[in-house]
């Protein structure tokens, strides 16, 4: 064998062995690289009691009970499954019915996530107090900083009304919002 041969056979070799391992650590990770399973994942996987996850979802509305010392039950939904929660401690501030929620902890033998940390998600309009605070200070607070884009004041649905007489959202193509093609 010459030179060049063992030197391609060593570099071959260790590309062989670097591309296992790689194989190997993304087969262990698999089910970790999604960030949080939603409750319809967790009825489709048959996730075993004791298993530790994170379930994302919306907090049902109505379903917020508070119990005693700090102990609280809720139910995370995603649009076709629900799961209820509990947890004991302090919920994060932005935690309200209707908002996004990301809780980690295992489910019990009822089927009931056992929650120990719960995150509460926020969308892209939200800003901190302080920043807020200081914003008003300032002088360059904006009304529609905390809450949904402004309506610019010209009708969008040219004039047309619901059966309840509120003006209707369309789209650009005149089609109602949110409708289904």
């Amino acid at each position: 064998m010459t030179r060049k041969q063992r030197r391609m056979t060593i570099i071959g070799g260790s590309l062989a062995v670097l591309a296992l391992a790689a194989a190997l650590v993304l087969n262990a990770l698999r089910d970790s690289i999604v960030f949080f399973s939603t409750p319809t994942m967790v009825a489709e996987k048959h996730v075993e009691p004791g298993k530790r996850f994170r379930l994302g979802g919306l907090v049902q509305p109505g379903s917020l009970h508070r119990g005693d010392n700090l102990a609280v039950t809720f139910e995370v939904a995603d649009g076709n499954a629900k799961l209820p929660v509990a947890y004991k401690g302090i919920l994060p501030d932005l935690f309200r019915e209707g908002q996004g929620v990301v809780a980690e902890g295992a489910l019990d033998a009822n089927g009931v996530f056992k929650a120990d940390t719960v995150l509460a998600k926020h969308d892209e309009t939200y800003m901190p107090k302080d920043v807020a605070d200081a914003l008003k200070k300032q002088g360059h607070w904006k009304d529609d900083y905390g809450g949904k884009p402004a309506d610019s004041g010209k009708p969008s649905n040219n004039g047309k009304t619901s059966d309840a007489g509120k003006p209707v959202a369309t789209t650009a193509q005149g089609n109602p919002q949110g409708a289904v093609r």
